[in-house]
């Protein structure tokens, strides 16, 4: 019994040092070192407290935060929802009888992007969106503070298409394919 007493006694001295120890520490605060400068890991010694709404970390150019989409740039391919390893991608595309226009990097658009919704709450950082995004229109910003209580303010929806103009089109690609399997007939 005394030397289990003697073992707490010792415990509870050893955690107190340890606690007056950062205690004092944190006197000798360090200044906040941007992660790309060369000493970054130099610096060990005192305490960086970040104030965070006011001040933000410096975070790497090749983070991966909150996802983008440039929806003009977009050909509704539909890889980036397959390339997703959490389904946290859902696009619905409609077929438009021509051409709609082009992309910045010149490709052609023949699909309408009636729902194009990313649920950031499933998404779990991989990027792999990104990287087989043809026109590139889908990237990771520097954004990550997203704070919310409610999970579906996660879901971000990038389609501009309103529920007539989706009705319109989807009318017209059925009138084009009617009026494609009436010409076969005669």
């Amino acid at each position: 019994m005394l030397k289990t007493t003697i073992q707490g006694f010792s415990s509870a001295v050893k955690g107190l040092f340890l606690t007056f120890r950062h205690l004092f520490g944190a006197r000798r605060s360090r200044q906040s070192v941007d992660i790309r400068s060369k000493d970054y890991f130099d610096q060990q010694e005192g305490v960086t407290t970040v104030q965070f709404p006011k001040e933000k970390m410096p975070i790497p150019e090749v983070a991966r935060y909150q996802l983008d989409v440039e929806i003009d740039d977009c050909i509704v391919c539909d890889l980036c929802a397959k390339a997703c390893p959490v389904d946290c991608i859902t696009i619905e595309a409609i077929k438009s009888p021509e051409a709609i226009g082009k992309t910045s990097d010149g490709s052609v658009k023949r699909l309408y992007a009636a729902q194009f919704d990313i649920d950031m709450a499933k998404c779990m950082y991989c990027g792999l969106c990104t990287v087989v995004c043809p026109t590139e229109c889908i990237t990771m910003t520097n954004q990550y503070d997203r704070s919310t209580t409610q999970l579906t303010d996660l879901i971000y929806g990038f389609g501009e298409m309103s529920d007539t103009e989706i009705a319109q089109r989807k009318a017209e690609w059925t009138k084009h394919q009617a009026e494609k399997e009436a010409a076969k007939k005669k």
